[in-house]
């Protein structure tokens, strides 16, 4: 069974042209209308999709089809968007940045998906030149449905004017013409933007949402969204009604990086998901047969995750009685010995790996990576294969040989991960969605724990 599922992409030329900002206020937009909306997000990052949550109340997902595979993914599409009357979905980079031969595009997943495009122009210090690039971009790839612009960052309205009339030359319709307005910079950090755990800046997403009302034919899009082509329509996924076995995940202000796609995952293999904090709670969720640990922001609180010593002494014995847990980035890090902040402050952490995470001023790592197990652990038998994401600004002073890695970019082979009894931890980041397996082989090894 076909359905329409309205939807479109807002992508961009490049990083930096607010294409973050002004998802976030169409979505507010068209959630005043009374619209149930749901968001999206291109490729692996964590989030802009806490903006998009912020933006429309609903959980935002990630479409990456480099960690789940291309057969996977408009599954994932149709699962989140089958009750919503609007799919928005937030690109990535530029429109045709991926990994090699453009795989985790937006391109790709606008092809995928059959999506309509609106390209974001930064257009400061430019006239005509923008619709030169508008054009590049529409004849780069003609399979991409280009259906039009929304020009930002512009000065005036004669500035608009010059780049609208040259545009409407070249057959390139203008959804909107947004104003300079230094007042709708979303707060950043070294891994991109503030997360909204931390940072709730409504008052910014209200002002972003009026310009968005005011400069972009919001109706139009709408339109755009649904003469979208027509999907088949995927049954929902199947989890188990009796949950098997029982997995804590840490989610606060410091670990946040989860996929909910990834997660319901596990619950499919019969996982009960109890989450708890690491900075507020002192103790472990009861009767838990293995936890999960994703990344973050440790190192932005990691004098209140020292404080907390009950239950980082829980978590470290727990690990030496056998508990399954599995790590990622942030959650790597918090199971050290310590913690140095960017000011070289040090902080004990759990110290259930034998190690020193340490924040550098320099990116260390970014890209896809694919992975193999070198060694049997929680996640499963050694030569187990998947691929996987890294985006880290530290260091670990730890023996890594838990993972043989090959950077799909550079083709660059090193290894990775820790593992120590039931523990398998490292800076990388997986979609389960994409490795079933390795979610299955977790939830077996907690379900020999609890038998």
């Amino acid at each position: 069974m076909k359905n329409n599922f309205p939807r479109l992409i807002i992508a961009a030329t490049q990083s930096g042209s607010g294409k973050t900002t002004i998802t976030a206020g169409l979505l507010c937009a068209l959630k005043n209308r009374g619209l149930n909306v749901q968001p999206f997000k291109v490729g692996p990052d964590y989030i802009d999709t806490g903006w998009h949550s912020l933006a429309c109340s609903k959980p935002s997902h990630n479409l990456d089809s480099v960690l789940v595979g291309t057969d996977n993914l408009p599954k994932i599409f149709t699962d989140a968007a089958r009750d919503a009357d609007i799919s928005v979905i937030e690109g990535v980079m530029g429109l045709y940045d991926g990994s090699r031969n453009g795989g985790g595009s937006t391109a790709e997943i606008a092809k995928l998906l059959n999506a309509p495009v609106i390209l974001v122009v930064d257009a400061k210090s430019m006239g005509a030149s923008a619709a030169a690039i508008a054009l590049g971009f529409r004849e780069f790839d003609k399979s991409v449905n280009l259906a039009g612009v929304i020009l930002n960052r512009l000065g005036s309205d004669s500035h608009a004017k010059l780049i609208v009339d040259a545009l409407d030359k070249l057959g390139i319709k203008v959804f909107g013409t947004i104003r300079r307005n230094d007042e709708f910079k979303l707060p950043e950090r070294h891994l991109g933007l503030v997360p909204t755990t931390e940072n709730f800046s409504v008052d910014v997403l209200q002002k972003i949402c009026a310009a968005v009302e005011n400069q972009v034919d919001v109706d139009a899009l709408i339109d755009v969204a649904k003469n979208s082509k027509p999907l088949e329509k995927t049954c929902p996924l199947s989890l188990t009604t009796c949950p098997l076995t029982k997995i804590a995940v840490a989610r606060d202000a410091a670990f946040n990086f989860y996929y909910d796609a990834s997660l319901s995952v596990l619950e499919q293999f019969g996982a009960q998901i109890v989450f708890f904090s690491p900075l507020d709670d002192e103790t472990l969720p009861a009767d838990i047969d293995g936890l999960i640990i994703g990344g973050g922001f440790p190192e932005m609180f990691a004098s209140q995750l020292e404080a907390n010593k009950k239950i980082r002494t829980e978590i470290f014995h727990a690990a030496n009685n056998g508990l399954p847990i599995f790590a990622e980035c942030g959650g790597f890090m918090y199971l050290m010995n310590r913690l140095v902040d960017f000011d070289g402050h040090g902080f004990e952490m759990c110290g259930v790996i034998d190690g020193t995470a340490t924040m550098t001023r320099k990116l260390q790592r970014v890209g896809y990576v694919e992975a193999e197990l070198s060694a049997d652990c929680a996640l499963g038998q050694r030569g187990e294969k998947f691929f996987a994401h890294e985006f880290h600004y530290s260091t670990a002073e730890v023996a890594e040989n838990l993972f043989d890695c090959k950077r799909l970019r550079t083709g660059e082979n090193f290894t990775a991960g820790v593992s120590v009894k039931n523990v398998a931890a490292s800076y990388l980041h997986l979609h389960f969605a994409g490795c079933p397996n390795v979610a299955k082989n977790f939830v077996e090894t907690c379900l020999k724990r609890r038998q």
